[in-house]
């Protein structure tokens, strides 16, 4: 008898997808096991004996799994496919990798830095779950600057347009010039264009960002639009996170 595992478990085994986006694909109804489609969460699966197929694709798990970071450049979506057919991060990989990443997470289409891609679920689902509390390091490049208060507020929490309360974050000027200011800022939460929304709360507006860190692992010299696997010792900080 093999390994019994929850389908979304089973689905980011095979280096499908993280388990929250496997998730989604189940509410889809795009996840078929035997033949039969899945219509709620909690299905279980036997590992090498149920088949489980997703749009008629059948998947296995990963014999081999890929880490990988990636400076994205603006212009690309952090998705493995776009319904609009704009380009996606996969795009930047080339053809030296033969299996399926996914991308841990999410950067906006107009901001630009590290982002990292595997096959492994249960690593992804570290990295991305809240209560996991990854830390991001991002560089906030601000027209017109921003006030003490507004560097204060950001340090003690704001709200948001929609009512969503940030945690306290990370702040620290790091370039002021005349009408531009280069700001850095640690958060651990992943709301949608967060960082752009909490600046917005305290009247300064972002007119370019980049992502630097995630929880001690550094972008570094990476260019911008290349891409190298994680070191052993990398892997090993974002594994316990």
């Amino acid at each position: 008898m093999g390994e019994i595992v929850r389908l979304q478990k089973y689905i980011a085994m095979c280096g499908e997808a993280s388990r929250r986006a496997a998730e989604q694909l189940i509410e889809d109804g795009k996840v078929f096991l035997n033949g039969e489609r899945v219509t709620h969460q909690g299905v279980k699966v036997e590992v090498g004996a149920d088949k489980v197929t997703i749009s008629g694709r059948e998947i296995e798990p990963s014999k081999k799994l890929y880490y990988i970071m990636l400076n994205k450049p603006r212009g690309y979506v952090s998705t493995v496919k776009d319904q609009f057919e704009r380009p996606t991060v996969i795009d930047l990989l080339g053809d030296e990798i033969k299996v399926r990443l996914f991308p841990v997470g999410r950067l906006d289409y107009d901001t630009e830095g590290l982002i990292l891609m595997t096959n492994d679920g249960d690593f992804a689902y570290r990295i991305t779950h809240p209560k996991h509390n990854a830390e991001k390091t991002y560089i906030a490049v601000l027209g017109g600057g921003i006030t003490p208060s507004g560097i204060n507020r950001l340090r003690n929490g704001v709200r948001l347009s929609d009512g969503f309360i940030t945690s306290p974050a990370k702040v620290e000027i790091v370039e002021a010039q005349k009408g531009v200011t280069a700001v850095k800022i640690t958060i651990h939460e992943g709301k949608n264009r967060q960082v752009r929304r909490m600046f917005e709360a305290v009247g300064s507006k972002v007119t370019a960002l980049k992502r630097v860190n995630i929880n001690g692992v550094e972008l570094g010299n990476l260019p911008l639009g290349r891409w190298r696997y994680l070191t052993a010792h990398e892997i090993s900080i974002l594994k316990n996170i």
